[in-house]
């Protein structure tokens, strides 16, 4: 029996300590205890502090969340209070049809 975990790499985009990135981060580390538990690493970037990493994973707008791994890299723009949604977008959750 196979033991390997995929380990989800994560990166958050943020600005400073505005309202709304912190919001992603708080909403982001209750996601991922809740759904990945033991299975994930977060890196959370302030642009204010590094700027040219922005560059690298195209970052037009703040907060932006990247999934690394597992591929495919997937992008989520804004404060990720919608669970449904991030859930979905980071291919943790199945789309439900409506």
């Amino acid at each position: 029996m196979e033991e390997e975990q995929e380990i989800w790499e994560l990166r958050l985009y943020v600005a400073g300590k505005t309202p709304k990135s912190l919001l992603a981060l708080a909403n982001l580390k209750n996601y991922c205890e809740r759904h990945l538990k033991g299975k994930y690493q977060l890196e959370v970037v302030d642009l204010l502090q590094q700027p040219q990493l922005a560059e690298g994973d195209q970052i037009l707008a703040i907060p932006t969340l990247v999934k690394k791994v597992p591929e495919p890299i997937r992008k989520i723009i804004g404060d990720l209070s919608n669970e449904e949604k991030v859930l979905v977008g980071l291919n943790i959750r199945p789309a439900t049809p409506v």
